[in-house]
């Protein structure tokens, strides 16, 4: 069967073409439509339907933009109904795509209008289910996203939909079929999914714990809700955009696209309250950076770290970016509902500094030189990584404040006092530098490449490094 999975691995994201005798679909696609569209324009395909296996709440998915500009009709399973026309499928409806057909088979939990598109080859053979969020390589969709836009969708409720279905739809399934999920590891979606983004339902019924048949239902229950963390603060916001329909990327983009020199940077920057956001690395951004701007770098989880550091979806934003990454960073904004950019510094921070406007950097220090010069009695160490990372391994002394949670403790860092600031490798730690420097704080020294960078130093050998077996 002609199918192919397209990955974004930014932020763990596949979304699927199918083909055949000249007609195609798409499952799940990305706020950027151009790809799928000069795909099927490669096999002299029309889109027929774009099948979307539930209202995502991770990013903001291309159906309205690609149903416009193919006039392919937009598919959810039962229950959904969004604020557009859609084709609202009963379990069990059938969908033909030249001679392959798609079943729609309804698996409410991880939503409630949650589907699983059964594919069938023009032999009549099934070839493969995609899964959406109801079944990951590894793991399950987080059944606790829908009550955070419905109170009364419980994660309790939905998880108790999500064992029956995973029961009742998807185990019976032949095991020979290939699972194609919605995400791998790094999405939010899910607590702990493989790397791998493919395998087959054989498999997963050996291997995922959640697809364990002497698993009973408040067992799984039990399962599915322990460990949890909370969803990113704009997950909400990206569902009801879902249902209630959004601007088109092009205009949005158009608006964007508004090259600004750095005098009209710095008006513009002035008379609103736009966010300068610089998406360069942690490096560069450390060297010469416009003052009080963030920096949340692309080469890193951007649209997660984007979503967690900046409350309001609907911020006017500023960017800096390396010359030739703008529309990148656009566009990574968009997917995930982030569409009020307002303009660029044209000709980036080279132009900034050439017109001789205020720079502001980040001190920042090698690992080999906090072990030949910290004095762990004196000097305060913030570890900015999850709790889980810091619990396995950490500097005795360090003081770990999560980045998602430096808002909450700023009155934890001390002003009068200089402290480090280290990560796990230096994307975080520069994210919550900016952040410190925007607020005032110009005591710190940032560690270049993290804690990966100190294992590396006789500071693990030393008593200066706490272990899991020590806690």
């Amino acid at each position: 069967m002609k199918i192919e999975q397209i990955y974004t691995g930014c932020i763990a994201h596949a979304a699927y073409y199918i083909e055949n005798n000249g007609e195609a679909a798409i499952f799940d696609p990305l706020r950027e439509v151009q790809p799928y569209i000069d795909r099927a324009f490669k096999d002299n395909a029309k889109i027929k339907y774009v099948f979307l296996t539930h209202f995502h709440a991770d990013f903001v998915s291309g159906h309205l933009d690609l149903a416009n500009k193919t006039n392919a009709k937009i598919v959810y399973g039962p229950t959904a109904k969004p604020a557009y026309e859609i084709i609202s499928a009963v379990d069990g409806q059938i969908f033909e795509i030249g001679n392959y057909k798609v079943k729609v088979i309804h698996t409410p939990g991880h939503t409630m209008e949650s589907t699983t598109f059964l594919l069938i080859d023009e032999n009549g053979k099934e070839h493969g289910i995609i899964t959406g969020d109801t079944l990951f390589i590894g793991d399950v969709g987080r059944p606790d996203l829908a009550q955070h836009v419905v109170a009364d969708l419980t994660q309790d409720k939905l998880a108790r939909h999500l064992y029956h279905s995973l029961r009742t739809k998807i185990m019976p399934l032949s095991d020979d079929l290939i699972v194609y999920p919605n995400h791998g590891a790094g999405s939010a979606c899910g607590k702990m999914m493989s790397k791998e983004t493919t395998d087959t339902l054989g498999n997963q019924k050996k291997t995922n714990y959640a697809l364990n048949p002497k698993m009973t239902e408040d067992e799984f229950v039990t399962a599915v809700l322990t460990g949890l963390t909370n969803p990113p603060a704009y997950f909400p916001a990206n569902v009801l955009l879902n249902i209630n329909g959004y601007d088109s990327l092009d205009a949005i983009l158009k608006k964007a696209k508004t090259p600004l020199n750095p005098t009209e940077f710095e008006v513009v920057a002035n008379e609103t309250r736009a966010l300068v956001l610089d998406t360069r690395d942690a490096s560069e951004f450390a060297k010469g950076f416009i003052p009080n701007s963030i920096n949340i770098g692309l080469d890193g989880s951007f649209a997660m770290w984007v979503g967690e550091m900046i409350a309001d979806i609907k911020q006017e934003i500023l960017l800096v970016s390396e010359i030739g990454k703008e529309e990148e960073s656009m566009v990574r904004l968009s997917r995930i509902g982030y569409d009020h950019t307002i303009g660029y510094l044209n000709g980036g921070i080279t132009a900034w500094k050439k017109a001789g406007f205020e720079l502001d950097t980040v001190n920042r220090i090698t690992a080999k030189q906090l072990e030949d010069t910290i004095d762990f009695d004196a000097t305060l160490i913030f570890d900015v990584r999850k709790k889980s990372e810091f619990l396995s391994e950490h500097l005795i002394g360090a003081i770990n404040v999560p980045l998602n949670e430096i808002n909450n403790h700023l009155a934890e860092f001390p002003k009068e006092k200089k402290f480090i600031l280290h990560c796990a490798g230096g994307y975080r730690s520069m994210i919550a530098a900016s952040i410190l420097k925007q607020r005032g704080w110009d005591n710190f020294v940032d560690v270049i490449g993290g804690f990966a960078e100190i294992k590396n130093t006789n500071l693990l050998k030393s008593d200066y490094v706490c272990p899991t077996t020590l806690l």
